[in-house]
């Protein structure tokens, strides 16, 4: 099992970025790939979980240790899979997620796509409490400075919330707000765009 790969990234998609250790290139999914950036000179630490099935062995990636670790719990909620659970972790709000928890916030919980009211009950159920020892406070985004046309970005961050399993509907519905932000990285307009589809 592997505790965290350190490389460099080369690839960045909007389900998962491709980090080259030793001359292997390792594909690992997170949930926002883009706070990630390729940077061939740059080391990175991507802490992760790996996944053995029958059909496959997949690696999930994660920017810290305490997102490894609600992501663990998260996992291990039945009715709950990994592409779920990345949905919420990409929200980036630990603050929010574990009061929802905490305070049985179930309408909180089915805003993410995949949970549904029974999940959200399930999660209430299994983790309540368990967070303690976990940082829940929001990790800030990390700033990129962007010069150039922003539709490429644009473009980039709602085809990773369709990765994420929001709907093209869902999507269409803040894609005019988003636009009128200028100048933002992928990973900006991703986060705004998580913000919007919460309320």
């Amino acid at each position: 099992m592997f505790e965290f790969l350190e490389g460099n990234v080369v690839d960045v998609t909007p389900t998962h970025i491709v980090l080259l250790v030793g001359g292997v290139g390792y594909l690992v999914y997170t949930a926002d790939p883009y706070r990630f950036t390729v940077d061939p000179e740059k080391m990175v630490r991507v802490y992760i979980y790996q996944s053995v099935s029958d059909t496959a062995i997949l690696l999930y990636g994660f920017y810290d240790q305490e997102d490894k670790q609600i992501f663990e719990k998260l996992i291990a909620v039945s009715g709950i899979g990994p592409k779920s659970t990345l949905a919420i972790l990409a929200g980036n709000d630990r603050d929010g997620l574990v009061a929802a928890v905490n305070n049985k916030d179930v309408k909180f919980l089915t805003k993410f796509p995949g949970v549904g009211k029974k999940t959200a009950q399930q999660i209430i159920l299994d983790l309540q409490g368990k967070f303690e020892g976990i940082l829940p406070n929001t990790v800030d985004s990390i700033s990129h400075t962007n010069q150039h046309s922003n539709s490429q970005e644009l473009s980039d961050a709602l085809s990773a919330l369709a990765a994420l399993g929001y709907s093209t509907k869902q999507i269409d519905g803040i894609k005019a707000e988003l636009s009128q932000k200028d100048g933002l990285s992928t990973d900006q307009y991703l986060s705004l765009g998580l913000k919007l589809l919460m309320h």
